[in-house]
C-alpha cells in the first residue's frame, strides 16, 4: 500500500467509455463511485426501455447525463416525453414517477448518473 492509498486519497482513473458493449440483452449499470449520500454509476443501454406501465420512483434523487446515443423520459402526467441527446442532462426529484420511453436501438446510449440523498 502507498501513501496515497494509506491516506485514503488514492486516485480513481477510468474512463466512461471503455468497454462500452454495441448489444446487449439487457441494461448495463456500473457503480463508479459510492459514498454514503451518492452513488455514480454509467449506464449502457442498447435499445432497452421500462415495460409499458411501469414507472420509477425512487426514494433519491438523480442527474443524469447522456453522453452517447439517445434516449427519451417521461413522467407521470405528461402528455410526450422528454427526448434527450448527447450533452443534455436532466434532474429527476426523489419520488418523481418516470420512465425511459425508448433508448436508440442502433448504437449504444450511455448514460452518467448521479444518485443522491
Amino acid at each position: 500500500m502507498n501513501e496515497a492509498e494509506a491516506s485514503g486519497t488514492a486516485a480513481l482513473i477510468g474512463n466512461l467509455f471503455a468497454d462500452v458493449a454495441e448489444r446487449l440483452d439487457k441494461e448495463e449499470f456500473v457503480e463508479l463511485l459510492a459514498g454514503t449520500n451518492v452513488r455514480i454509476e454509467r449506464i449502457v443501454s442498447t435499445g432497452q426501455a421500462g415495460a409499458p406501465g411501469d414507472w420509477y420512483g425512487q426514494d433519491w434523487a438523480e442527474w443524469v447525463l447522456l453522453l452517447q446515443g439517445s434516449a427519451a423520459i417521461r413522467f407521470a402526467g405528461e402528455d410526450e416525453p422528454r427526448v434527450l441527446g448527447p450533452g443534455d442532462y436532466i434532474h429527476i426529484p426523489a419520488h418523481a414517477r418516470h420512465r425511459v420511453e425508448w433508448t436508440a436501438p442502433d448504437h449504444a446510449t450511455v448514460w452518467l448518473a448521479v444518485h443522491y440523498r
